[in-house]
């Protein structure tokens, strides 16, 4: 048996496990809240709506959605541009190609690999979708949109001081600690908002 054999094997799972683990991603999903720039509440379907009309909005003026994140949120960022374009027919682009990232970093910090790019590409108009992170990179990429002129949706979580959270036209915070519950979330906000703009009609469980 190898040693990673004898490190799993006793390791396990139970059906209540699951049922704990999936009760509570839910309880983190419906519990997720939303707000205005300002810090303003707003209604969690209202925001969601809101986030529908100006994504088709921004596509519908000839501008494009921009999607940037770090780790797991940048693959949340290419999975939703991919999805955004394909099923949803809007325009959207993520700024993950990993030679620009080194690229940048290396030359400029990579404080300043999204911001970079936003500055060179961004229009005014445009719509930026900022996911998770308190670090540099994001909240000064969301710093430069709003100079260009973009329009700006936050997805954060962790600390509720988290100061992404206060930085967009609209922004959804889940309230956890877990990275897995939170990146969950912020998928699935992002996919209700293409999901439901796509017609999706939800099936009622018996």
């Amino acid at each position: 048996m190898s040693q990673n054999d004898n490190r799993s094997s006793g390791l396990g799972v139970t059906a209540g496990d699951l049922d704990r683990y999936f009760t509570f991603l839910r309880h983190v999903l419906v519990n997720a809240t939303a707000t205005r720039a300002a810090g303003e509440s707003l209604d969690y379907a209202a925001a969601v709506t809101e986030s529908m009309q100006l994504a088709r909005a921004t596509h519908d003026a000839g501008r494009k959605i921009m999607f940037i994140g770090n780790g797991g949120s940048a693959a949340i960022a290419s999975h939703m541009a991919t999805d955004y374009s394909k099923n949803g027919g809007l325009r959207a682009m993520a700024m993950n190609d990993g030679a620009t990232l080194t690229c940048l970093s290396n030359d400029l910090g990579y404080e300043n690999v999204f911001s970079t790019q936003i500055g060179m590409h961004a229009n005014e108009g445009d719509l930026l979708v900022a996911i998770r992170g308190r670090s540099e990179s994001i909240t000064k990429a969301v710093r430069t949109a709003r100079e260009k002129g973009c329009a700006i949706m936050t997805l954060s979580g962790f600390a509720p001081g988290n100061p992404l959270r206060d930085l967009g036209d609209l922004n959804f915070y889940v309230a956890s600690d877990q990275y897995g519950y939170v990146e969950i979330a912020h998928l699935a906000i992002c996919h209700a908002v293409l999901d439901f703009s796509c017609g999706l009609v939800p099936p009622t469980l018996s």
